[in-house]
């Protein structure tokens, strides 16, 4: 059943956006399933999606299905918000799927919340996604054409403007069992996948060949879980069996697992989930996020060495890569800004006076830790420079000397098309400044970003395995003409705006 009565808004972020209004990078979304007779699968999946809560706080949603009938129940809102003891006692079975979204193809309604919903010959499809398609606009154009147009796929018909739906609805068009039309539709994708989908009686799961986004299997007693991140498996208490390999198709049922390649390999993880994306108690490709994130602040002190007394985070982002800072540097480490916890974008709109404050909103100095200080202040990165330059300033006036920043990633001059929302190139302040400039900009007394090198080696991966277009403009992935990239892409007409790639 489809759930329509109003809820609390969460307050959309729980990043580091710092600033009343100020967009970061934006997470992409979390996608859980599971398969397990006689488990509450549905209150596995609640936890497994409270796990990833972090990758997306737009919306979340839950299908499950008890071999007969299948229902979801989503909502606008974190996980806590949209699902209650009532709700979740609804979605009984043995096998279920969860999504909780930011949104990069489509907008933040309600029509395009997930799980998606489609028909496949006498079963229902219901899919989860995370990552985003550069090829929706083609397939809106193939959907067209085809018999019935949109309007003959109940998501497209309602109004959801997600590359999502689009793939429901190409599963639907085409012919066979479900896994038979996911063998001929996932080849048709071009970008980041993962997908969790299900009908009555099977959980499938699905990673595009280059794996840019991290999707894992674990093992429960009783059943399989499939997961965005090893984090979501260590809460709903399942050990890690291994990643979904990219190309890879897999589906779940009474016969057990069984594994089926769509594609050739070809892997280029997402950097960033190593930098600033997923949960530092999360493993990606046999690498510890929060290990990488340690040796990217040693790398950054033995290339960014500076005289200080002490070496701070920006909370909560810049805690691994500080510490590791500290250690190398052998500058002490210390707290000295204290965050509240309950605090992401605020949806209240300040007034003018509070404005004013800023980023005092969700930070406030320690001054008798700051005071005569000269600090080290460590951050994943830089999008806009304004977040940085305000808290230079409120560093100072609680004190500080000096004010040195360090950045664990390189300077992010270029946009991600395939599942993190960055701001525009226009946007970004390392575009049109030089790292001189950037600091001069944002008021610090110095300013060092890891280089390109010293953040891969921190990964333990293999460059060419590793996707840097963020950083370096080179997409692993042939983009198409720019007007077919636009978030709206499938809400207006392609020619009204448009993005640039170069």
């Amino acid at each position: 059943m489809w759930k329509t009565d109003r809820v609390a808004r969460g307050d959309g972020q729980l990043n580091h956006d710092l600033l009343p209004g100020e967009k970061g990078p934006q997470d992409a979304c979390g996608v859980f399933g599971v398969y397990a007779p006689g488990e509450e699968v549905a209150k596995l999946t609640y936890f497994g999606l409270y796990a990833l809560q972090h990758r997306g706080q737009e919306s979340a949603g839950i299908a499950a299905s008890d071999g007969e009938r299948l229902l979801v129940y989503k909502d606008m809102g974190l996980v806590s918000q949209v699902f209650d003891e009532t709700s979740l006692g609804m979605l009984s079975g043995h096998v279920a799927i969860g999504h909780c979204r930011y949104s990069t193809t489509g907008g933040s309604t309600w029509e395009n919340a997930q799980p998606t919903l489609g028909a496949a010959a006498e079963s229902t499809i219901a899919l989860v996604h995370n990552g985003n398609l550069i090829n929706s606009a083609q397939l809106r154009r193939q959907i067209e054409k085809g018999e019935g147009g949109a309007a003959a796929h109940p998501e497209l018909r309602r109004g959801n403007t997600t590359d999502t739906a689009l793939v429901t609805a190409l599963f639907a068009d085409a012919s066979g069992t479900l896994e038979e039309r996911a063998l001929q539709v996932l080849p048709q994708l071009r970008g980041a996948f993962t997908f969790v989908f299900m009908d009555e009686h099977t959980l499938y799961a699905a990673r595009d060949p280059q794996g840019i986004r991290p999707l894992v299997l674990g093992r429960l007693e009783r059943g399989w879980v499939i997961a965005s991140e090893t984090a979501a498996l260590d809460i709903v208490g399942a050990s890690f069996v291994r990643e979904i390999q990219p190309g890879e198709l897999i589906a779940i049922d009474p016969n057990g697992l069984r594994s089926r390649r769509f594609a050739e390999p070809d892997r280029k993880g997402c950097v960033f989930e190593y930098v600033y994306l997923a949960r530092p108690d999360t493993s990606i490709a046999g690498r510890g996020v929060y290990e990488s994130r340690v040796e990217m602040g040693r790398a950054l002190a033995r290339e960014h060495p500076v005289e200080a007394d002490m070496v701070m985070p920006t909370p909560e982002s810049g805690t691994p890569s500080a510490i590791g800072y500290a250690a190398e540097s052998g500058i002490p480490y210390g707290s000295g800004l204290v965050k509240n916890a309950y605090v992401g974008r605020t949806f209240i709109s300040p007034n003018q006076t509070i404005r004013q404050l800023g980023i005092r909103l969700k930070l406030n100095p320690l001054r008798e830790v700051i005071n005569g200080q000269r600090l080290v202040v460590v951050d994943d990165s830089i999008v806009r420079g304004n977040t940085q330059r305000a808290l230079v300033r409120m560093l100072r006036e609680a004190g500080a000397v000096e004010v040195h920043v360090r950045i664990s990633s390189p300077p992010v001059r270029w946009p991600c098309f395939y599942g993190i929302d960055f701001a525009t190139r226009a946007e970004l302040i390392a575009t049109g400044l030089d790292v001189a400039e950037v600091c001069r900009s944002i008021g610090a007394d110095s300013l060092g970003y890891i280089s390109e090198e010293g953040m891969i080696a921190a990964t333990r991966q293999r460059p060419d395995q590793l996707c840097t277009a963020c950083f370096t403009g080179t997409y692993p992935i042939e983009l198409p003409e720019a007007g077919d990239l636009r978030k709206n892409v499938l809400e207006v007409p392609r020619d009204e705006t448009s993005v640039p790639t170069s």
